[in-house]
């Protein structure tokens, strides 16, 4: 069987198509409402402004990871969303994706909120411990940041 080719895929809320915002947002709900039983707003209303961008990979033209950037105040990038398919984990696609978006954000200041035990993952790629760890919906997170 040949190697399965992942292709990287950018785009403002406007320049999406409702089949693709349907299924990033379903890949988003399996994992951070379902999977993670954790009940909250999905649909925060960040998606949509103009500053966001999506960054997502596929593989035979299925979603299998994706992430969110916001544009935050003071020209500040913030990663979120982070997430990547069940049947697609273990492959690298996580750092795969965390690259494409710090190449897209570039030397931008760059703030994330990671589940705690993803810190030393998100260490990897450039980022430190902002400040305390917090719950929000019953997982332990750490804010990060990289870049002044």
């Amino acid at each position: 069987m040949p190697p399965q080719t992942i292709e990287v895929r950018v785009a403002a809320f406007a320049d999406l198509d409702a089949r693709t915002f349907h299924d990033l947002l379903r890949l988003r709900i399996d994992v951070f409402v379902v999977e993670q039983a954790c009940p909250y707003p999905e649909l925060d209303g960040r998606d949509v402004e103009p500053g966001t961008r999506h960054l997502w990979l596929t593989r035979d033209g299925e979603i299998v990871a994706y992430l969110r950037i916001l544009a935050d105040p003071g020209g500040v990038a913030r990663i979120g969303r982070v997430v990547v398919a069940p049947a697609a984990r273990g492959g690298g696609l996580a750092g795969r994706l965390m690259t494409e978006a710090l190449a897209l954000i570039g030397d931008r200041p760059c703030v994330l909120e990671a589940q705690t035990y993803l810190v030393d993952f998100y260490a990897g790629h450039g980022f430190t411990v902002s400040g305390a760890e917090y719950v929000e919906d019953g997982i332990p997170h750490t804010p990060m940041r990289r870049g002044t």
